[in-house]
């Protein structure tokens, strides 16, 4: 099989010693730059630090599973084509898998024909998206726009503001799962991560920050609803 191009740069990310041994092996022959992790959080760590074309991503995965890994990563704006290997072929955590923002999902064992395709064609798709375009990375509810890529906002009085990396992430994550419930545990685990955790009440100040910002009455939010004794939904 010719390599689509030698070129691209693919983060492997696999503990099982002898199965990512075996596929960066034939990686590698198809002329692909491939770098190894074993574990969720140095997944993480390099795909915040460096530049991949390609996330190969196991789901049972030390430290941080698999199913975070892909949701931190796409929270964070990183638009990098993910392809779920995972012994876990069930069709809910498949559709969980795509949900959070997969490109592919292949269930273990799989044909390493198959496997191969399915990263060349994934690898296309960098082609097709080269270039910036306008309006990428706007959301708009009512009279209200956030950017997610410059991180401002403008609301109805049409007064711009400049927000922090967490105020955009949190805003995004509750965008992303418009009208869920989201507990504050989730909110924890996907916008602060696992090594330092604020108090819920952080949670609870940004939320009436978003108010003041975004609502036309914030004491009787209409977009940034509170769920008593679970944590918070974004209705559109």
């Amino acid at each position: 099989m010719e390599a689509y191009n030698s070129k691209n740069r693919i983060l492997l990310v696999e503990d099982e010693e002898h199965l990512r041994d075996t596929i960066k092996l034939n990686l590698d022959l198809e002329g692909y730059d491939v770098e190894v992790a074993s574990d969720g959080r140095k997944a993480l760590e390099d795909a915040g630090k460096k530049h991949f074309d390609l996330l190969i991503l196991d789901i049972m995965l030390p430290e941080i599973d698999g199913f975070q890994v892909c949701e931190t990563i796409r929270l964070q704006g990183n638009q990098v084509p993910i392809l779920i290997l995972s012994a876990k072929g069930n069709i809910r955590d498949k559709v969980k898998g795509l949900k959070l923002g997969a490109d592919d999902y292949l269930s273990k064992p799989f044909d390493l024909e198959e496997f191969l395709l399915r990263v060349k064609a994934l690898l296309k798709r960098i082609e097709i998206k080269a270039a910036y375009e306008p309006g990428e990375g706007l959301f708009s509810f009512g009279k209200n726009t956030i950017n997610f890529l410059t991180y401002e906002v403008v609301n109805a009085a049409n007064e711009k503001r400049l927000l922090s990396k967490r105020e955009i992430l949190l805003l995004k994550f509750l965008v992303d799962r418009k009208c869920e419930v989201v507990s504050r545990e989730q909110i924890l685990n996907s916008v602060w991560g696992y090594d330092v955790y604020p108090s819920t009440r952080t949670i609870d100040n940004y939320i009436l920050a978003f108010r003041k910002y975004f609502e036309n009455d914030p004491k009787n939010p209409i977009y940034f609803i509170s769920i008593r004794g679970v944590g918070y939904k974004f209705v559109n």
